[in-house]
Order: structure tokens, then sequence, then C-alpha cells
């Protein structure tokens, strides 16, 4: 007999045994029947690449004896697992896909960068309602139990609700600390970005190599924003779509002139 519970894929790019992932997948398993296909080593920061130039491999595993989810190890990147729960390994579509919870933020422009909400997004394409879940603590002993009955109650919202066809939702959430949550916060994504720096070094045998790092500068002080919301302690949502045709600067370019001089 076919369940009358939700079917949820869950994803994550910290890879498949985080605390973030194992938290999502406990709360995924209160709502309906779950499966897991999560990267088998950490992808962060992949955004939404794929693997075309090598083969892929996809193994079920048993990571918590007596689960009731099925699990895969995937040793790709968040987007193809979700792209081989989908085409390869389900006999049907989810009614819900979420990716988390990350350890770190996704606000702002690290949307743009992060295979959490590749994942998420990922899941749009394939028109079905998708969120990513990121906590703003990068340690692997973070507390997630706080932010359970909001990620609880987001879920449930999107699954009655749905979402729009190419729309997911973006999700932050403050890091844990003796203050309490003081709600959700619908948003839009702050204009903010990051000044790199490149740390240039010189290995034992005279070859350079390079450190990514940099600071994250919020160029946005709108009361309105994600980042607004995570600084006063709320759960910030924003709804995040596909289409990235920027259609505010079309009409000036109707007019441009693109004959051959």
């Amino acid at each position: 007999m076919t369940s009358k519970r939700p079917f949820i894929l869950v994803c994550n790019d910290d890879g498949i045994t985080a605390p973030g992932i194992r938290t999502l997948i406990s709360i995924a398993n209160e709502l309906g029947d779950v499966v897991v296909v999560a990267p088998d080593s950490p992808q962060s920061g992949m955004g939404h690449a794929i693997t075309i130039n090598s083969t892929l491999r996809c193994d079920p595993i048993i990571i918590e004896d007596n689960a009731p989810q099925q699990e895969y190890s995937c040793s790709g990147t968040p987007v193809d697992c979700v792209k081989l729960a989908i085409n390869a390994i389900l006999d049907r579509k989810p009614d819900m896909i979420i990716s988390g919870i990350n350890h770190g933020s996704n606000s702002s422009i690290n949307v743009i960068y992060s295979g959490t909400m590749s994942a998420a997004v990922e899941g749009a394409l394939e028109g079905i309602p998708s969120i990513g879940f990121s906590l703003l603590d990068y340690s692997w002993e973070a507390d997630f139990n706080p932010a359970r009955p909001f990620i609880k109650s987001i879920c449930e919202t999107v699954l009655e609700k749905g979402l729009p066809d190419g729309v997911c939702l973006n999700v932050n959430i403050p890091r844990a600390s003796s203050e309490r949550y003081r709600g959700i916060r619908i948003c839009r994504q702050a204009r903010a970005n990051w000044e790199e720096e490149i740390d240039v070094r010189t290995d034992p045998r005279g070859r350079k190599y390079y450190w990514l790092t940099g600071t994250f500068v919020n160029f946005d002080y709108g009361e309105d924003t994600d980042e607004w919301a995570l600084a006063k302690n709320y759960i910030s949502v924003v709804p995040v779509g596909i289409d990235l045709t920027a259609g505010s600067y079309l009409p000036a370019m109707l007019e441009w002139d693109f004959s051959i001089k």
C-alpha cells in the first residue's frame, strides 16, 4: 500500500554524516517518508556544479541502526545528488526537497556559492517545492535544537501551501544563544559581497599556491533584508527564483543598436 505521508528527499553539502543533515533527517521523519541522497564528503562552495568528466558512485549506506529512512552516499556534488535521486534512484518525484542544515551562513550573496542552496534550486528546476536551511555556526558541534520547531513549521507550511514554479526558499537561522529566536521574517536578499584577499604562499619546492580568503561586507541597511533579520535574531526566509534575467534592464537594452557598422 502506498503511504499517504509526504515523500521527502533530504540532501546537503557538508556530507552525509554532518550533524546538520542528521538533525534535518530527524525532523523530516516527523513529517513524511524520507530518502537521503547526500555527498560522501564535504562539498561546500560547489554552487551548482555537476560532474560531467568522471563517473559517479551512489551507494546505499546505513548510518543509524533501525532508522526509518533510506540513505545513499554519493561521490558527487549536491546537485549531482538531486539529479541522481530524481532520475535514477527514486521511483517517483519527491513532494518536497530539503537541504542542509548547513554549518554556516548562506544569506545574501552566499546563495550564489552555496551547494546547500543549489540542491534546493535544482529541486525548483524540477518543479518540486524545495528549501535550503543554514545555521550561522560553522562549528561541527553547533547546537541545532533551538531551531527544530521553526524548521518543522516552515516545512509543514510549504507542504501545505506549495511554492510557485521556479521558486525555492533560502532559510537562514541565527546562531543559538541564551536569547530566544524572535520569530521568522520574510525578507529580500541583502546587497552584500565578499572583499577577496588572496593569500599567496610558496611550497617547499618553490611553487606558488593560493588560499582564498576575504571579508564579508554588507552594503545594504534596509530593514527588510536577510542580514538585518539575522542581526536582530530573526530567522530569515528569502524566496529565490531560478530566472536570472535582469528584467529591469531589458527596456534599456532594447534601445541598443547591434547593427554591424
